[in-house]
């Protein structure tokens, strides 16, 4: 990798990379990867942040890249030496990413890697001892059909040209790969549309049998709302099959509150939201994927549509769009958002309320999670994501005069302060101090951390800390998350903002039919690499699909038509959106 001058990066890490891979040639597959290139230059303007390596959107190089501040916001810059120079937005205010980065953690890694280090990152997935995280939250891709067709889409069936429906027993044996992390077992069951696989249920259930302890099912909610139509005691007893089944949380896109900013499923959710209240599915997950100039102007909307529907909607998760295929620099800019702008929005739109200083890294809960560790001596499940990856907040929403207000918990938690004490005990513990005398200072001093003045006159903060934190019992932790709307935010990368940094310590990953765990960012950005290399290996052609299931199993016969018009007319329908104008 080019060299810059000692003192520019000092404090920063530069990618380790073994120097065999530092210029050349990699093979992958009947491909040759080319490796190399110059160090972008910086203008007198631009101040260095610290130095990675990234790709060339054309062709796949392995570039090195620099990231750097200019007028208060990051970019990122490479040069290919066929392609020419690349540039995009990275962060969109670097006092926040610096405030992130303090509570930056080296990850522990997978224990047992999958593959051998042969190829620099990110031609060698996964995962290879490289890595730097565990799987926190695992993909399984159980279908590629699906009954839409979005533009911003990865991938589906007809696009793809075959299908992609892994067997019960490729995925029995997919679960048993991810045993051997010894952690935690998250699992994803996402497509394509995952409804559509008639055997759905069984596979849930095949997850749990396997010791899978999370479920979570990734939907747009169309089938839910289409067989409420017809029939509202079937989609009730199919939702309540999905449950008793195993499914702990649906994951469900939710772009925005009006027809224009959710042109998606605006139309079919009141009626999903709806079949999942009578059948005691009270754990969905709203997720926008947030597009410049398309909804940014609505995520107000969506956190007080989520306050709205609490009695099933435990969370929303904000995704700034990853900007997929090649797309001239204007485009980019028109639709490119980053972490600090959906933020800013946020908080423009909650009237300040939920300010951008409410927001902290993924990485504040490797604190939690090692502090607990210390106590207990058990090792501990954690996610030391990269600063750029994510952020959270918890809000407690108090209602006045039939409008939700939003009081996030640093209102009434001074966080940083808490993080920093428990930084310091952890480090005490680890250092051989008394755990039950560090226990008892713990059980004294964490009420000086909370104003319950400012908190929920209703809940006891100091209560469910002490449960969670000292004596381990998280049903505490289980009540407050019923209580409050958990707000959250991943930027998945693309080509052109692409930081081998951040693939190195993801922990979303997919797994696949042949072992292996495969980042996400690296999964469905590089997707001829992998994504589509690996499902056309275990692909289905159409024609014997159609042949086997029928014409109506996949193409034009199985897209969703929706009659908004007779949608719109329903007493759900005028009632989920009445506080919500065009």
């Amino acid at each position: 990798m080019a060299q810059v001058e000692a003192e520019k990066t000092k404090g920063f890490r530069l990618l380790p990379a073994p120097s065999k891979f530092e210029d050349g040639v990699v093979k992958f597959g009947d491909r040759d990867i080319k490796i190399g290139g110059p160090l972008p230059k910086l203008s007198e303007d631009e101040k260095l942040i610290r130095v990675t390596h990234s790709l060339c959107p054309a062709c796949y190089r392995l570039l090195p890249a620099t990231i750097f501040e200019k007028d208060e916001k990051m970019y990122i810059r490479k040069i290919c030496p066929e392609h020419g120079e690349f540039e995009d937005l990275y962060y969109g205010d670097v006092g926040m990413y610096y405030k992130f980065d303090y509570w930056e953690y080296e990850g522990k890694g997978p224990k047992v890697p999958y593959v051998d280090l042969k190829s620099p990152c990110p031609y060698n997935c996964g995962l290879c001892p490289m890595h730097h995280q565990h799987s926190a939250l695992v993909n399984l891709v159980i279908t590629n059909r699906c009954d839409l067709s979005c533009w911003y889409c990865f991938f589906y069936a007809e696009k793809a040209g075959y299908v992609f429906e892994p067997t019960l027993e490729q995925i029995k044996f997919m679960v048993d790969q991810l045993k051997r992390q010894d952690t935690t077992l998250v699992i994803q069951v996402t497509g394509g549309e995952p409804t559509l696989r008639e055997d759905i249920v069984e596979v849930i259930k095949l997850l749990r049998e396997s010791g899978v302890k999370h479920v979570q099912l990734n939907s747009w909610g169309g089938t839910f709302a289409k067989m409420y139509m017809s029939d509202p005691d079937k989609a009730i007893r199919y939702a309540i099959a999905l449950r008793e089944a195993g499914v702990n949380t649906v994951y469900m896109s939710f772009d925005g509150t009006t027809r224009k900013t959710n042109p998606k499923n605006h139309w079919e959710i009141p009626y999903t939201l709806e079949v999942f209240r009578r059948a005691g599915m009270t754990s969905v997950v709203l997720v926008p994927t947030v597009i410049k100039t398309v909804n940014d102007h609505d995520l107000g909307n969506i956190v007080k549509f989520a306050a709205r529907n609490m009695d099933v909607v435990r969370a929303i998760n904000f995704q700034p769009v990853s900007l997929t295929g090649m797309m001239k620099r204007n485009m980019r800019a028109k639709f490119r958002i980053t972490i600090p702008e959906v933020l800013k929005n946020v908080e423009d739109q909650t009237d300040g309320e939920i300010s951008r200083d409410s927001w902290y890294p993924i990485g504040t809960s490797v604190v939690f999670s090692r502090l607990v560790e210390a106590l207990t001596g058990k090792e501990q499940f954690e996610m030391a994501n990269h600063p750029s990856c994510g952020a959270g907040t918890y809000v407690y929403v108090e209602w006045r005069n039939r409008e939700p207000h939003f009081i996030p918990i640093s209102k009434f938690i001074d966080l940083e302060g808490l993080l920093e004490y428990f930084k310091e005990k952890a480090e005490e513990l680890k250092e051989g101090a008394n755990k039950y005398w560090i226990g008892m200072k713990l059980l004294y001093n964490v009420r000086k951390f909370i104003d319950k003045e400012k908190g929920p006159k209703d809940f006891d903060v100091y209560k469910m800390l002490y449960n969670v934190v000292v004596s381990h019992n998280y049903e505490a932790l289980g009540e407050w998350h019923y209580r409050t709307l958990f707000l959250g935010t991943m930027h998945f990368m693309d080509l052109y903002n692409y930081d081998i940094n951040r693939v190195m310590r993801c922990d979303i990953h997919y797994v696949v039919p042949d072992g292996r765990v495969i980042p996400f960012c690296t999964y469905n950005v590089l997707n001829d690499l992998y994504r589509d290399k690996v499902l056309r290996e275990y692909q289905i052609p159409l024609d014997d699909w159609i042949k086997k299931h029928g014409e109506n199993s996949l193409g034009d016969a199985m897209k969703y038509r929706r009659v908004a018009s007779v949608l719109e007319k329903g007493d759900i329908y005028r009632e989920t959106y009445k506080y919500f104008n065009e």
